[in-house]
């Protein structure tokens, strides 16, 4: 191959990898998400060592992750119907400046040395609140800003942003720690939040919804679950993540653990773990970029969801510190890849008209189920270890895939339907 046949392939992979990036109001979108991740995972890395550091107890890492999803165990129902109402970028400029409020008041707490943990836990409440809202409405922002052919595109793109964080920020989280201390990293989060401001001002699109007949708010509710589960690909689909985002998903409670109680390697070792596993997210969003529409296939939902299980037993058993590094990389792979196909299937089967109630309830599957597990795991770790908190979460995850894949028609979930074409 000569080189202007090489460059020309490499040219024709990057305009499939970054499609979606063609749309002007998308790429505003995700230069601005690009910059806030990178500060919200330096603060949920900093978050969860202060509560760590205040109470010494994995339980209450736990307790702390069951305040943060609670509320959306309550609210993401009605929030659906909101979404469904209200311009997204309205709600989306109200969310962040929520978001912004909250780091900077815990800033201020850690900075003057009077923060308490019923603190954080009220906070993170608020935080909790706010999502609920917040991710619903970008989710289903997407169709509107780039179209159903460059959709899953924008889903990976924009995961290739979270996961790429999800290793920056808590490599910086290290670095801003050991010198400066942990309130600067809720401080630089806060700070953050201009770009997302900046890009919201340039973006044209409001993601207004279609005028539609005005019904109760419980009437709309009850319509968007009829919808779900009238539909077999999203009934099936939102029972796999919820089985999965409930039992897989624990990695930010045990890892504290394990990395100073199993691995002996502190704050460090910790941060260097979330690294491993953003950095193999990051990697796993990128393969996600290089599929279209027409390669989103439900089977990698099921092999995935096997593949996490097997990962959490190994992580458990190899004690040894450069494989953990590996193991986390690798689960930080499957993880997106499961979540970003779940994603798609999901956001190509849905009528327009009912987007934002059946995102609320992906939000509800997808992060409102984390309450559950961080608990799960929390008591495991409390009376068992952080090492059996993996394998209890493994086997959850892999029984409870075994007990849907048995009682559901999985056969005619994986025929490919002519509305994902």
């Amino acid at each position: 191959m000569d080189k202007n046949t090489l460059l020309l392939a490499i040219a024709n992979r990057a305009k499939v990898t970054f499609s979606s990036l063609r749309h002007r109001d998308f790429r505003y979108y995700w230069i601005g998400q690009s910059i806030k991740w990178i500060g919200t995972w330096m603060q949920r890395t900093a978050q969860v060592w202060l509560v760590y550091t205040l109470t010494d107890s994995p339980f209450a890492l736990g307790v702390l992750g069951f305040f943060q999803f609670m509320p959306m165990l309550v609210f993401s129902l009605f929030a659906g119907v909101l979404v469904d109402r209200v311009s997204k970028k309205k709600l989306i400029f109200i969310t962040q400046a929520g978001f912004m409020v909250q780091s900077i008041a815990l800033f201020l707490l850690v900075w003057s040395g009077r923060v308490e943990y019923w603190h954080v836990l009220v906070l993170i409440a608020i935080f909790g609140t706010l999502q609920t809202v917040d991710i619903p409405s970008r989710q289903s922002w997407y169709y509107d800003l780039v179209g159903k052919d460059d959709l899953p595109n924008a889903i990976s793109l924009n995961s290739t942003v979270t996961q790429m964080s999800k290793f920056v920020g808590p490599m910086l989280a290290g670095i801003v720690m050991a010198k400066y201390g942990m309130a600067f990293c809720f401080f630089l989060n806060g700070v953050s939040f201009i770009a997302v401001f900046a890009s919201l001002f340039f973006i044209k699109d409001q993601g207004a919804p279609k005028p539609k007949e005005k019904k109760s708010i419980s009437n709309e509710i009850i319509e968007g679950l009829k919808h779900i589960t009238a539909d077999n690909t999203l009934r099936i689909t939102l029972m796999m993540m919820m089985v999965f985002c409930t039992f897989a998903m624990n990695i930010q409670v045990i890892v504290p653990v394990f990395a100073d109680t199993v691995l002996m390697r502190g704050v460090n070792g910790y941060t260097t773990l979330l690294s491993a596993m953003g950095i193999g997210a990051f990697v796993g969003a990128i393969y996600m970029a290089n599929k279209s529409s027409k390669e989103v296939r439900r089977e990698q939902i099921v092999i995935d969801a096997i593949a996490i299980s097997v990962l959490h037993f190994l992580t458990a058993y190899i004690r040894v510190y450069a494989m953990s590094i590996v193991l986390l990389f690798v689960i930080g792979f499957y993880s997106i890849t499961f979540l970003n196909m779940a994603n798609s299937v999901i956001q190509l089967n849905i009528a327009d008209s009912y987007r934002g109630r059946v995102m609320s309830i992906y939000t509800l599957v997808n992060q409102g189920s984390h309450p559950l597990g961080n608990l799960f795991a929390g008591t495991v770790m409390e009376y068992q270890g952080a090492a059996m908190g993996l394998v209890g979460c493994g086997i959850m995850t892999l029984g409870l895939t075994g007990v849907i894949f048995i009682f559901t028609p999985m056969k005619k979930y994986f025929i490919r339907e002519s509305k994902e074409s």
